[in-house]
């Protein structure tokens, strides 16, 4: 069997994303969000999921190049004075793998952004990271531990198979490879917590350009399995969008999860697995 959920990264982070997600949920194909529990326009989003219960939201965890919930003054070793978290991944790895006193600030920000998260009354449905930072053994093993407090059921794997890649003539080097291997660190720690995953992803490669046409292309690629699409919709490009994300395409994202033809594709997909 075969199954797709369609996901829009970043809720909160402006208004002009809510508007896409709240847009995508009612006219298209979208079926989760996950919420920035800490962005500049996260009312609004809680308000907007709110007022579409069945749109399933998920947390998405920011601890790199993004708000913290915590003030400045309880976690001083991860954030700027503004709150804010830096951008150099590498830096951060490091100190989140080797640094006791950033670990112990790491683990008070992550609980947090559950408590903040279980504050809108909204019904977790999911777990993921900005930037894919669970990826790290440190983040997905405290995501996993602080999310079991929560209820905690599933969590994404950003693994993007290379074989679907190289079908649609992407090439696949060995970063790719490497990448999807390491996904497998990740799947343990989740399956040792009896948190659910989904099988594949869909987005990393064209992260911010998951154009229709590319979408209708990995429908004729589909492994078994299920797998999550996911996306960076808005309805316009303001200027903190393009400032955090200058090379993104965020409405064509957004018509992506509007297109009929997508649609048309999804319920030939769900007609030819009730087939099989």
């Amino acid at each position: 069997m075969r199954r797709v959920i369609f996901t829009a990264d970043d809720f909160g982070l402006s208004v002009g994303v809510n508007q896409a997600v709240e847009l995508a949920f009612q006219r298209g194909v979208l079926t989760h969000a996950s919420l920035m529990v800490a962005g500049p326009a996260a009312t609004d989003a809680i308000a907007r999921a709110h007022a579409n219960p069945g749109l399933k939201v998920g947390l998405h965890l920011v601890v790199i190049e993004g708000p913290a919930v915590l003030p400045p003054q309880d976690i001083p070793d991860l954030v700027d004075a503004a709150g804010q978290f830096p951008a150099d991944q590498l830096k951060l790895g490091l100190n989140y793998f080797f640094r006791p006193r950033i670990r112990r600030q790491l683990r008070a920000e992550i609980t947090a952004q559950f408590r903040a998260f279980a504050a809108t009354g909204l019904t977790l449905d999911h777990a993921d990271a900005h930037k894919h930072m669970h990826l790290h053994p440190t983040v997905g093993q405290m995501m996993l531990e602080i999310g079991r407090d929560f209820a905690l059921p599933r969590i994404r794997i950003p693994a993007e198979p290379p074989e679907v890649l190289r079908a649609l003539s992407e090439p696949v080097g060995f970063g790719d490879r490497a990448l999807y291997r390491w996904n497998a660190l990740l799947r343990r720690q989740a399956r040792r917590f009896g948190v659910a995953t989904n099988d594949h992803v869909f987005g990393l490669r064209w992260s911010g350009h998951m154009t229709e046409e590319r979408v209708l292309s990995l429908f004729e690629h589909l492994p078994e399995g299920e797998s999550e699409f996911y996306f960076h919709p808005a309805v316009a490009r303001y200027d903190l969008l393009r400032r955090l994300m200058p090379d993104y395409d965020h409405e064509a994202d957004l018509d992506a999860l509007l297109s009929m033809r997508v649609r048309s594709a999804l319920a030939r997909l769900a007609t030819s697995d009730c087939r099989a």
